[in-house]
């Protein structure tokens, strides 16, 4: 598996971020869980978190509660690794 610079990383990452904090922000709970998915498809496989499948919109807040704190945990485990190449 090829690893994105720790630069990479955090532009996709802030990206990825900011788009998500601008739906939650705005209440589109569905578009923000489904950014978080693609923020997990970032992270190498070992470090993915393994996601239920969002199949309810009534749901998304829920999901987004129970998940963001566990996928920035995610994502400092792997900014962690990439500094250390």
């Amino acid at each position: 598996m090829n690893h994105m610079s720790l630069q990479e990383f955090d532009f996709v990452m802030d990206k990825m971020r900011l788009a998500f904090e601008y739906a939650n922000n705005l209440g589109q709970y569905v578009e923000a869980a489904k950014i978080l998915f693609q923020i997990n498809d970032q992270l190498p496989d070992d470090i993915q978190l393994n996601f239920e499948e969002l199949d309810n919109p009534d749901m998304a807040k829920s999901f987004i509660i129970k998940y963001e704190s566990d996928l920035k945990s995610a994502i400092m485990d792997y900014r962690q690794i990439l500094m250390n190449f």
